[in-house]
């Protein structure tokens, strides 16, 4: 998979497909965890909710893991043009499915329209690493594209998703071709959902998931 030919298209691409609607999703349950210092972004991208993060937790250090090259080039820039530092911003180019990250250390997991990129078996095993990293009491926040249960709501979302795996699949060499939900894989390493939020005719979620120190 490989976001380096998207990366330059993809900030106007996002406007005019959704206009704000993903940079809402990312950022529902920002303030939710404000109290994080150690957080680890995956899957960022072109760094949107990266300075939100930054701008809305200045004494958090942050670890934003990429596989492409160029979309962590943009997020470096993005905190620039927005006046911020980025120290202590760590930005690591690595393919999720080989990286592995310090044990228990991270207190946030963020992975924002990054999950529905994978194949179940590889989603299982990116779980269980992200699992691994969080502390036993970790928050866990996900913005993602989901099927609705039943009804026109899921035929529009089943045919909107269709073409964007054919499309991905083609530009990035995206393993997914289908979406497969991911609550299972967090229920099973210890997160709970706390809350959930649904737009877009149930398309689009945000999630806020804890894991308990008993989990």
């Amino acid at each position: 998979m490989n976001f380096d030919t998207l990366a330059p298209h993809y900030r106007w691409m996002e406007f005019v497909l959704a206009g704000g609607k993903l940079q809402r999703s990312r950022t529902a349950f920002l303030d939710q965890v404000a109290d994080a210092r150690d957080i680890l972004i995956l899957g960022e991208g072109n760094g949107r909710f990266l300075v939100e993060c930054r701008r809305r937790l200045p004494d958090a250090r942050i670890t934003c893991v990429d596989s492409s090259a160029r979309m962590l080039g943009l997020a470096r820039s993005r905190l620039k043009r927005a006046g911020l530092s980025a120290n202590p911003v760590t930005f690591v180019r690595a393919d999720a499915l080989a990286w592995n990250a310090p044990e228990s250390w991270a207190d946030l997991l963020v992975t924002h329209f990054f999950l529905d990129c994978f194949r179940a078996a590889q989603l299982e095993l990116i779980a269980g690493r992200l699992a691994r990293a969080a502390r036993p009491d970790a928050s866990w926040l996900i913005a993602d594209f989901q099927a609705p249960p039943a009804g026109l709501a899921r035929w529009r979302a089943c045919a909107i998703l269709k073409a964007m795996h054919v499309f991905f699949r083609v530009v990035t060499r995206l393993p997914a071709s289908e979406l497969t939900p991911p609550d299972a894989y967090l229920e099973h390493h210890g997160f709970k959902l706390q809350r959930r939020l649904e737009s877009e005719w149930g398309l689009l979620r945000s999630d806020h998931w804890k894991r308990s120190r008993r989990g």
